[in-house]
């Protein structure tokens, strides 16, 4: 019989069995979507990531195909067969929304999501609270992704990728006193975070075919936000480098285009694939 995820916003850390905290200095993060996988491993103690690696789909998948992928990882890569202290799963979908801590009932968190996007009834739903701004993220969770994490480790902690992604920015950003907006660009999908003077103002996210979606959208959300693509400055994070396809169309719409950066600490066995790469993996711990 599978055990079910906890229903619960409060999310306890794994502990690995027979192994006590001096002797595991290991934490693993897994960022999950319908496009892939990415993989993250922490050496606590050496402040070092040991193990960072993507299993991309050519397209789009079930969640069923998507656990297939990840009993594969689990099994084909040594780094992933390790004992773990603590175990983070990252859900990365569209199916989100943020509440205002002020208003948020945990008996209503359907009716928060079913206005912006499309849910079953026999949906879980889960949500993050946000310290940064006083917000809850309410999302749908990958329920079968739970069950196998809590079967395979037992209790660990699971958040929504936009939770990271505007805590990190928001964060960053706490004493800005201009109009910003993050692109953290993926494969075949991307997320919008918009500030204006440290405030969270819009997230978003949207999927995406070719780079003619991605400007397409993104200059869509600057003109319902009523920002100006010749003043405006976006700041790009992810999957994206100078010069590919993404860029150029961007840089093509938009006068001020730069790129982010992680501000991490960390020392790397293999070096990211740039400073604003693999953000809300490596911010997870």
């Amino acid at each position: 019989m599978k055990l079910a995820p906890l229903e619960t916003g409060l999310k306890p850390m794994v502990i690995a069995n027979n192994i006590s905290e001096k002797e595991n200095n290991l934490e693993l993060s897994i960022q999950i979507s319908l496009n892939g996988l990415s993989f993250c491993v922490l050496n606590k103690k050496l402040n070092t990531i040991t193990f960072l690696k993507p299993f991309y789909q050519n397209k789009k998948v079930t969640p069923i195909k998507i656990l297939d992928t990840l009993i594969n990882a689990f099994e084909s890569e040594t780094e992933l067969q390790k004992e773990f202290k603590n175990v983070l799963i990252i859900h990365d979908n569209e199916l989100s929304t943020f509440v205002p801590k002020n208003l948020f009932d945990s008996n209503l968190l359907a009716d928060y999501l079913k206005f912006n996007s499309k849910i079953l009834k026999s949906d879980f739903i889960a949500y993050d609270e946000i310290k940064t701004n006083e917000s809850v993220n309410v999302y749908v969770p990958y329920v079968n992704i739970n069950n196998y994490i809590y079967e395979k480790f037992g209790a660990f902690s699971y958040k929504h990728i936009s939770t990271i992604l505007v805590e990190k920015i928001l964060e960053a950003e706490k004493y800005a006193q201009n109009d910003k907006v993050y692109v953290h660009v993926e494969h075949s999908q991307f997320n919008i975070v918009a500030i204006s003077k440290g405030n969270l103002i819009l997230y978003n996210s949207f999927e995406y075919n070719t780079k003619e979606d991605l400007i397409y959208y993104l200059l869509f959300t600057l003109e319902q936000l009523g920002l100006n693509p010749e003043s405006i400055d976006v700041i790009l994070l992810g999957d994206i480098k100078l010069n590919d396809n993404v860029y150029d169309i961007i840089y093509k719409y938009i006068r001020h285009v730069s790129f982010g950066t992680r501000f991490d600490d960390y020392k790397f066995k293999n070096e990211p694939a740039s400073n604003h790469s693999n953000f809300p993996l490596i911010h997870s711990f």
